[in-house]
């Protein structure tokens, strides 16, 4: 709709225009302040030039009415154009609120050490990576969902000498914990599922902590998969770490050749300080190893070999530090780090009853996942990750979400939803009764619900350019309440206007199910 108007006023003026929303709807759906910017250039004043403007539209079907007003010029939409744009969307849902942007997107996250299952940590990264790309599929980008499996280093070991340590307790022996080690009811799990695959003689022996580690690893990734599949999301690739440090003797010569890497103490490090990081980085240790930063630049230069057009990450706040760094490297790798887009999703604290949630027993000392979606189911739990934007923190009670009443957003929304099917059921009329009826003539009120039900595409389009879903969550708790609202003081069966009412309850239900849609939740006919 915005488009539109936007096309009208280049084809009318000549140049792209910058469109705004006026407080009040009383003034208009839309306002320009072009009338300002031409004044210079045209030395002239812009209550002058906002009136010649105003009236270059006075012919124009898209708009009933034109008016300028201190400079500002305000364009308030035809309800002829209301209908016929209201009518298409009804007949081409799957194009509502879509576009053709084209871009080449690869997109990672959660990307959680594959050594116990997913904390509501990892889940806030989850949704918010799943339905950032559910939004720009829907706006024409080819998005590429990818999950990095942090697969090397000590934590892995770790791993696998946890498990080994368990296993060794269940067959009844007395063992010397680390100082550290994975805890929790997984890794008994885990321990008795290995007894049982490699048998009670494997673990007599110290080298079985590193085929342990491997096949703990590939245990706890089919139980990530399993979890993230259990709300809706799946990815398209998945890249080993572990496997990323074949390429690294190849990626440290391109590093060297560019005048990256010094030696000093012992250690190479990359000169990360010139190209916006506070320090240089260690990359090599004294012994040779690479460190996790090497396997991050390795990843990356991957990345960029592949040809996308836009790099994604999702990351946890803690890895805030991390961004100058690689994007050091991307630079010293000859690549342009400004395709690199990082997202830092903070932490989450979940009430119960007021009170702090417990941790859980399974997990060791976090809350998990999969507790969360079993207590309150992944429809809330993804509404509630989304609502607000990703780098604050969110605190939420978990027993809001249980209410049936308009203090639980998801509820208040699928309500309204799922009230429009009621409506028409009471009055025994489909779709195709009403999907043609003119809607005209309507109260001001009404009028103003149609508008807003159909600024939906302005919403996922202003949602996914700003890295803020928080915008769609909103505007869905938004239109649910106008809805409500309007429904509560209008009679509609047995009314002049039972059918246009129809039609109109009929855009409102298309945009709460389109935009519950792009976060990862149906929506709800029936409550």
């Amino acid at each position: 709709m915005k488009k539109k108007v936007q096309q009208e006023l280049k084809k009318v003026l000549g140049k792209d225009v910058l469109l705004e929303k006026p407080k009040d709807k009383k003034f208009g759906h839309y306002a320009t302040p072009i009338a300002f910017s031409l004044a210079k250039e045209l030395r002239r004043s812009p209550m002058q030039i906002a009136d010649e403007i105003a009236k270059s539209f006075e012919e124009s079907p898209i708009f009933e009415k034109v008016e300028p007003l201190k400079g500002y010029v305000n364009f308030k939409l035809s309800e002829s154009f209301l209908d016929d744009y209201a009518t298409w969307a009804l007949k081409n849902e799957e194009r509502f609120g879509a576009d053709e942007q084209g871009e080449r997107i690869l997109l990672e996250f959660v990307s959680a050490n594959p050594t116990g299952p997913l904390h509501i940590g990892h889940a806030r990264g989850a949704v918010l990576g799943d339905a950032l790309a559910r939004l720009g599929k829907r706006l024409g980008n080819k998005i590429q969902k990818e999950y990095y499996i942090n697969d090397a280093g000590n934590q892995i070991y770790l791993l696998g000498l946890s498990i080994y340590l368990a296993a060794k307790e269940e067959l009844g022996e007395q063992v010397q914990w680390p100082k550290e080690y994975y805890r929790g009811d997984y890794i008994k799990d885990l321990a008795k599922k290995a007894i049982e695959v490699f048998g009670r003689a494997f673990f007599s022996s110290k080298e079985a902590i590193e085929e342990l580690a491997s096949w703990g690893k590939d245990q706890m990734m089919e139980l990530i998969v399993h979890d993230l599949e259990q709300v809706g999301i799946a990815f398209d690739s998945f890249v080993s770490e572990k496997s990323l440090y074949e390429r690294w003797d190849e990626v440290l010569k391109i590093l060297k050749n560019h005048g990256a890497i010094y030696e000093k103490d012992g250690k190479l490090w990359l000169r990360s300080s010139e190209y916006g990081d506070e320090k240089d980085r260690v990359v090599v240790r004294e012994d040779g190893r690479p460190t996790y930063l090497a396997g991050d630049i390795i990843y990356h230069y991957q990345k960029f070999e592949r040809g996308f057009e836009r790099y994604i990450n999702i990351w946890g706040a803690d890895h805030h530090g991390y961004i100058a760094r690689v994007k050091a490297a991307i630079k010293f790798l000859g690549y342009d780090p400004n395709r690199l887009e990082v997202l830092l999703a903070q932490m989450v604290s979940l009430l119960k009853g007021g009170e702090p949630y417990k941790m859980s027993k399974r997990a060791g000392n976090f809350i998990l996942m999969s507790e969360i979606v079993e207590e309150i189911g992944a429809d809330a739990m993804r509404f509630m990750f989304l609502s607000k934007k990703a780098d604050t923190h969110l605190e939420f009670d978990i027993d809001i979400l249980k209410k049936e009443d308009a203090s639980n957003p998801v509820y208040y929304i699928n309500y309204a939803h799922a009230r429009v099917h009621s409506v028409f059921a009471k009055a025994g009329k489909n779709i195709q009764d009403v999907v043609d009826v003119p809607l005209v003539d309507l109260p001001q009120e009404a009028k103003d619900l149609l508008f807003d039900a159909l600024v939906l595409p302005e919403v996922i389009e202003d949602a996914y350019a700003k890295r803020e879903l928080q915008r769609l969550t909103d505007y869905l708790k938004f239109l649910a309440a106008q809805f409500h609202s309007f429904y509560n003081r209008h009679k509609v069966i047995g009314t002049e206007y039972e059918d246009r009412y129809l039609k109109l309850f009929l855009v409102v239900a298309l945009s709460i199910r389109v935009g519950l849609g792009l976060l990862g939740i149906e929506a709800k006919k029936r409550m």
